[in-house]
């Protein structure tokens, strides 16, 4: 079969540095698209869980992450065929700044040709915004470019003087493309705490919030846009052959219980995918419901926030007694970060108040203020290699010895230690099951050769 390419307007929106507005700008501006009746399809540059949440309430649809290490060239290229193939419009928002990370965001549109608009707050400045914007713009010959969108802005004059600044650039270019701006408005403020972005879901205004800042978005350069303006940032995507090759059904005939709810609420769509791929039934469940595990050969306890929810856990009888029945009965449990921490005897607080939790893996757990690790890492087990991330705010104590360690990808990076406890497999390592379906398969208790 003929690999057809896919093309699809699509633009990576990026910016000098974490916090200067790409979650919002994105979601407001899938929100805008959305409300106008078109599919547009959003994904999030490098592991995150939790920018997605608010990505795919704006568009309607799952929200994948992109990244050239985690994913590899071929998936990526995939999903954006794919992607293409049904939708509208594609919107890619970045991580921390355009050049950051290897491989960055900017690779990652050089690769594909995305055209880059870039997002830069200009609350505290004027004339830098159009350094900024020139230098992005510049930096790295024949980047894919758009356009800059001003954020944050105090006033109309403010908005005005950053215009005049942008499309001041030397030598009389005008291509670094002024796209508008926006207000600082509180109502337009994405509320955030340790590990990033409140999660979409705990916020009834959720929603209301993505409206008020699309409807801003609505009066700039950039929300006039029609179709056809769109059309000068087509990109096209091609998808290996090899990339459509069936994927083994190592987990036919299995059901693997995933514990969903607040607590647990860093889940990859891809990775419930690549489970249905390999042949799982993938059921849900929520121990913060003190919902009975369902019936099931595996489970899955991904990361999330149990330190916030460890009274509620703690009471969560049903869902204990029903997992540690499972556990006993000798059926593989993989737990990953928070899904890990829930496991064990007790967690200790920042402020120093110990809670206690489910006891199925021995160790105690304390909570820091200060960021523990944050990083990509790979784990070489004995049926391929698991790619995946560390982020997180804990440490563990426990005296069971680590079976595996993963390997950091970065020179400065650290291990996370991999532990067995019976039937349970736990780490601070969130693994991209994708990258692995073998590997992924076996830790679901299939057996699938060397």
């Amino acid at each position: 079969m003929p690999n057809v390419p896919a093309r699809c307007p699509t633009l990576l929106i990026a910016a000098p540095a974490s916090g200067q507005g790409k979650t919002t700008v994105t979601a407001a501006l899938a929100r805008l698209l959305t409300r106008r009746g078109w599919r547009v399809r959003v994904f999030k540059c490098g592991p995150d869980f939790l920018d997605p949440h608010w990505l795919a309430l704006a568009s309607g649809q799952p929200v994948d992450n992109l990244d050239l290490w985690l994913n590899g060239e071929r998936d990526v290229a995939a999903r954006l065929h794919a992607a293409a193939s049904e939708n509208d419009a594609i919107l890619i928002e970045g991580v921390m700044g355009l050049f950051d990370g290897e491989p960055s965001a900017a690779d990652l549109a050089m690769r594909w040709r995305i055209p880059v608009l870039a997002v830069v707050d200009a609350s505290a400045m004027v004339g830098t915004v159009g350094a900024l914007a020139y230098g992005l713009r510049h930096y790295r010959p024949r980047l894919p470019w758009a356009g800059v969108l001003a954020n944050r802005v105090a006033s109309d004059g403010h908005a005005a003087m950053v215009r005049a600044a942008v499309e001041a650039a030397p030598d009389g270019e005008t291509a670094v493309g002024w796209l508008g701006a926006l207000p600082r408005q509180a109502a337009f403020v994405l509320p955030e705490r340790h590990l990033g972005l409140t999660v979409a879901a705990e916020l009834p205004d959720a929603l209301a919030r993505l409206d008020a800042v699309a409807d801003a978005l609505a009066f700039t350069p950039l929300g006039l846009m029609d179709e056809a303006g769109w059309q000068r940032w087509v990109a096209e995507f091609a998808s290996e052959p090899s990339a459509n090759e069936p994927t083994p059904q190592f987990l036919y005939g299995r059901t693997v219980a995933v514990a969903r709810d607040a607590a647990f609420a860093f889940i990859y769509p891809a990775n419930v995918q690549m489970l249905r791929e390999l042949g799982a039934e993938v059921v849900f469940f929520s121990p913060l419901a003190d919902e009975p595990l369902p019936p099931c050969d595996a489970v899955w306890l991904p990361g999330g926030y149990p330190e916030l929810h460890a009274a509620a856990l703690a009471a969560a009888t049903r869902t204990r007694e029903t997992l540690a029945a499972h556990v006993g009965a000798g059926r593989p449990v993989w737990a990953e970060c928070g899904g890990m921490l829930a496991l064990c005897a007790g967690i200790t607080l920042v402020d120093g108040v110990r809670m206690p939790l489910w006891g199925l893996l021995p160790g105690e757990v304390s909570m820091h203020s200060r960021l523990g690790a944050l990083g990509p890492q790979a784990w070489r087990t004995p049926h391929g290699e698991l790619r995946g991330h560390t982020f997180h705010y804990s440490t563990l104590q426990t005296a069971l010895t680590a079976v595996a360690h993963t390997m950091p990808a970065r020179a400065h990076g650290r291990t996370e230690a991999v532990y067995r406890h019976g039937s349970i497999q736990a780490s601070y390592f969130h693994a991209w099951f994708a990258s692995s379906p073998r590997a992924t398969a076996a830790l679901f208790g299939a057996e699938v050769g060397q």
